[in-house]
């Protein structure tokens, strides 16, 4: 087990630092966008997904964003929430909007160069093809609940403007200086949140094992016990259970390990079911590493704690159905 101080300088840190950079990226783009008048050239790409969403153009820079980085697009939602452009309600749809976009660099820097090589193109593609028809349908009730909740909201775009005189233009230099100050600014109120909570959370995860005690001294002795009745509800076979264990802790393992049942003891359908039970274990070990800390860190507790649990629970709800779909089909 790793010291305390080693567990924070490894573990905790280099995560810390690289969101940061990340979200400094996001925050930064977008007041460089609204310095030069950008938003309104970009708006006009992402205008056909906010307008039937009733969201401000403005957001659209956002959604788009995420498919080059989902950190940087978040940062852009944050900026735009905390300078009053969004309100709570219009905050959580644009989340949730943002899912299939941010699935999209997946593809390129995941599941196309890894995950389809690793299962082979047929099954390969039947999952790339779940994950992506999942994520699309929760970008679509985002839409939806838009275009229902939202009707009649009026954003008031001054928000995000910068304060100038009239009469007055501001040069290159104070455009610049003005977008890095107000990105600082809001570092400032990031940065300690992401520190204290990925630093807690790491620690947490180091003392594993004594959890693990706490389950065992209720019959749980390990996660197989929980799975096995769920693999045998989805008709999969006992040794699809172990694939599902290792899926909980590395979804790449349990890609891995799945290959080379392929075709003798699952069919393909069955190893994409495999693979969707055991992500949908994992949202909590997911939950618990990355997305907590991420999104306190980026929205504070309170609102972080709503985009956790729309977010969670519309994962839970389409993983649910896709695997119902694969039974059916």
């Amino acid at each position: 087990m790793q010291s305390l101080i080693s567990v924070l300088l490894t573990e905790a840190l280099p995560r810390v630092l690289m969101i940061t950079v990340l979200i400094g990226v996001g925050v930064g783009l977008a007041n460089l966008a609204v310095a030069y008048g950008l938003v309104d050239v970009i708006a006009r790409v992402g205008r056909y997904l906010t307008e039937p969403a009733n969201l401000p153009d403005e957001v659209g820079a956002a959604v788009l964003t995420n498919t080059v980085s989902v950190t940087a697009g978040y940062g852009m939602l944050a900026e735009f929430r905390e300078s009053g452009l969004l309100d709570d309600r219009a905050t959580l749809i644009a989340v949730v909007i943002n899912t299939f976009f941010g699935f999209l660099q997946h593809i390129f820097t995941y599941y196309g160069p890894v995950l389809i090589p690793i299962l082979g193109l047929h099954a390969g593609l039947m999952y790339v093809g779940a994950r992506a028809g999942i994520s699309l349908a929760i970008s679509i009730v985002g839409l939806l609940a838009g275009a229902v909740l939202l009707r009649g909201y009026e954003y008031d775009s001054s928000a995000i403007e910068p304060e100038t005189p009239d009469d007055e233009e501001r040069t290159h230099r104070e455009k610049l200086r003005h977008a890095s100050a107000e990105t600082l600014d809001r570092l400032r109120s990031i940065v300690p949140r992401l520190a204290i909570i990925y630093s807690l959370v790491f620690v947490a995860l180091e003392y594993t094992d004594q959890l693990a005690a706490a389950f065992a001294t209720v019959g749980l002795e390990e996660p197989a016990t929980l799975i096995d009745p769920v693999a045998g509800l989805v008709g999969l076979p006992a040794a699809a259970v172990p694939v599902i264990v290792v899926s909980l802790v590395d979804p790449t393992m349990g890609a891995i390990s799945v290959a080379p049942m392929i075709g003798d003891v699952l069919t393909p359908a069955q190893a994409v079911i495999t693979l969707l039970v055991g992500s949908l274990f994992s949202l909590t070990v997911g939950t618990v590493k990355r997305s907590i800390p991420f999104q306190y860190g980026i929205w504070g507790s309170a609102f972080g704690t709503k985009v956790i649990v729309v977010n969670t629970g519309l994962k839970a709800v389409f993983i649910v159905v896709a695997i119902l779909v694969f039974l059916v089909v």
